[in-house]
């Protein structure tokens, strides 16, 4: 009664096979498509920098100066004293001054955050935050109460002078 269940099992997995199978092929053939077109882009990069290279290899003519306005360049008077260039460090040297110089700073801003973050400094920030706030509490007070002065100045004001001789 069951004979039917494994000649559909062994379909199904052929089917399976098969789908993978043209599945790699395809991905086979886009990853060569691909793999040609870098290649090709890669020997055409390469073409650009020997061309980069070799113009910058020949070496530029001075540009004739058919005018000049100034004498710059020039010998005259006392010539200033020759600067040595600066001697040529080691690599190691090199690479303990920069290794020295990110420890400094790594070791400031560490302290910088420890500091921050100290429980004194956040209550002094606490406490100076709402002195500040008060202060501008009772300033806006002030403010809006001279407004209020200024406002009803201007009402009176505005209003016609009544006659109290009556």
């Amino acid at each position: 009664m069951q004979d039917w269940i494994a000649p559909v099992v062994a379909g199904v997995m052929a089917l399976v096979a098969l789908a993978l199978a043209v599945a790699l092929l395809r991905t086979r053939s886009r990853v060569e498509r691909v793999a040609a077109e870098s290649q090709a882009e890669t020997a055409l990069l390469r073409d650009q920098l020997t061309a980069l290279e070799r113009r910058l290899d020949k070496p530029k003519p001075a540009p004739e100066a058919s005018f000049v306005i100034t004498d710059l360049g020039r010998e005259h008077g006392p010539q200033p004293a020759e600067v040595e260039p600066a001697s040529a460090i080691g690599t190691a040297l090199f690479a303990d001054l920069v290794l020295r110089e990110t420890v400094v700073k790594a070791a400031s801003l560490a302290h910088g955050v420890r500091r921050a973050l100290d429980p004194e400094t956040r209550n002094r920030i606490r406490f100076e935050m709402r002195r500040e706030v008060k202060r501008a509490r009772k300033q806006r007070k002030v403010d809006t109460r001279e407004a209020v002065r200024q406002w009803q100045d201007r009402q009176r004001a505005s209003r016609p002078e009544e006659d109290d001789a009556a």
